[in-house]
């Protein structure tokens, strides 16, 4: 390694005797360290550290007030992994116990008095080489735990892409806008929001919900484009999407793909137990299921449809309410009220501003639960 590159590094020399200290000092300034620093009071040593640690502590052993070992105690914060400052303790000591002793207390490496000048420009470069290669590597590690980071985020953001882009294809098969989904996802979030979940869950459930209509890939053009009155058997076929949509869904350990299964299930279930496919009621319900038949609901209200003309916000928003208890799990229709609705609404650019006072008549055949979400 090239010596101009240690050359910068923070030198800090502690002796309480001030000649061997300036003597220190003078040694590495003319063998090109030009950041060399000396002190003589072994009580300020933790403090300074402390403020902007060194690169090398070159650490006398015997001194009044506060020894080597103790000073090594109180920097072993710095001397440990993940700071690693080496220690050069140097001592007219030549007891072996006091060797092991600065050796095991966190020094890097020793030696005794009277100093060879050499060997000591051997062991400062050794240890400051040591230390330079260690920040290095961890730079290196760094970088490349950042570039795994924004990989992974890559990938992820690419794996939500494809899902929305999925959901997209799926609601472009009877929504003219295609922006249904986009709707739901974003309904969905702030609804369990509201609830108190974790900003986290909110978001998953947010990405989740898009795929709750994924399912209508399996339903027939003719059926889901179909104006007006659906026949019994052609109720029963509809309802299927919900079932198919899990289909399609299942088998994934992925997070968000699994909670993506039980809502395509689960959405269109009702906390009475009326609903489909599987009649369950009450808290059976997934919370994110009854997040998204809130949500979703309110967005086939709101927005034209085959069979339907769009309802006004507010009675919309009345229609929802009237549910809780029934259609509609309370809490989540409480959480849902203290929204603004206006919010969740997108209207084209193209879209009347005039809002009639009542709403449009629905076909009476057709469930609002079922075949309008």
């Amino acid at each position: 390694m090239d010596d101009q590159l240690l050359h910068p590094s923070r030198i800090l020399v502690v002796d309480d005797q001030e000649a061997n200290a300036l003597l220190l000092q003078a040694v590495l300034t003319r063998a090109g360290y030009t950041r060399v620093e000396m002190m003589t009071d072994p009580l300020a040593v933790v403090e300074r550290c402390s403020q902007q640690p060194p690169d090398l502590v070159l650490l006398d052993w015997h001194m009044p007030g506060r020894g080597g070992a103790e000073l090594l105690e109180d920097i072993a914060f710095l001397t440990e992994e993940p700071n690693w400052m080496p220690v050069l303790v140097l001592t007219a000591d030549i007891a072996p116990d006091t060797k092991r002793r600065a050796l095991s207390l966190g020094a890097r490496d020793f030696l005794t008095k009277p100093i060879d000048v050499p060997e000591v420009l051997l062991r400062v470069r050794n240890l400051l080489q040591t230390r330079y290669l260690r920040v290095e590597l961890e730079r290196i590690n760094d970088q490349l735990h950042e570039r795994v980071l924004q990989r992974t985020r890559e990938l992820e953001d690419a794996k939500l892409e494809m899902l929305d882009r999925l959901a997209l294809a799926a609601e472009y098969r009877d929504d003219a806008t295609g922006q249904h989904a986009d709707r739901i996802g974003r309904t969905c979030e702030m609804l369990a929001v509201e609830l108190g979940l974790d900003p986290a869950e909110a978001t998953l459930i947010g990405h989740a919900a898009r795929l709750h209509d994924i399912g209508k890939i399996g339903i027939a053009d003719a059926l889901l484009l179909k104006p007006g009155k659906y026949t019994a058997e052609e109720m029963k076929a509809m309802e299927q999407h919900a079932a198919i949509g899990a289909r399609i869904l299942s088998g994934s350990t992925n997070e968000l793909l699994t909670m993506a299964e039980q809502i395509a299930l689960t959405h269109h279930e009702r906390w009475d137990g009326r609903g489909y496919p599987n009649g369950i009621s009450g808290e059976e319900i997934p919370l994110e299921g009854r997040i998204v038949a809130v949500a979703d609901v309110f967005d086939a209200l709101t927005h034209r449809r085959p069979y339907k003309e769009a309802w006004p916000v507010a009675t919309a928003v009345n229609e929802v309410l009237g549910e809780a208890g029934t259609r509609f799990d309370p809490l989540v229709t409480a959480a849902f009220e203290r929204l603004d609705h206006r919010l969740l609404v997108h209207q084209p650019a193209t879209a009347p501003t005039a809002v009639p006072d009542a709403p449009p008549a629905r076909t009476p055949a057709v469930d609002t639960d079922a075949a309008a979400a």
